[in-house]
């Protein structure tokens, strides 16, 4: 049987595809060689699903591609929950004036 090729691209797509995703991140923690993968999943699928029942989703959907790498971790969210972190991980903008610092000559 050959092996099949594990990527951040085909793990996107399957993902994309499978959980009707508006949202999803993938990257290679193995230096390229697709066996350690993190990634950050958002789905309207996870609404209402506590965090274990959110990998179980996932890892089903991704069931015959897990079988082929070694370690795979992921961060699965709702819309609401993914627009809530981006916004709490904005740069702070105090003391900002239009983008630019303020308060100083120069």
């Amino acid at each position: 049987m050959a092996e099949v090729t594990i990527t951040e691209a085909s793990l996107k797509a399957a993902l994309s595809e499978r959980l009707k995703t508006i949202h999803v991140e993938v990257t290679d923690m193995s230096g390229g060689c697709g066996q350690s993968f993190s990634s950050l999943i958002v789905s309207p699928e996870f609404q209402g699903q506590n965090s274990l029942k959110r990998h179980r989703t996932v890892n089903a959907a991704l069931k015959d591609e897990i079988k082929s790498i070694h370690a795979w971790s992921a961060k699965c969210q709702t819309p609401a929950e993914w627009e809530r972190d981006k916004a709490s991980s904005a740069p702070p903008t105090a003391g900002l004036e239009n983008g630019h610092v303020t308060g100083t000559t120069a």
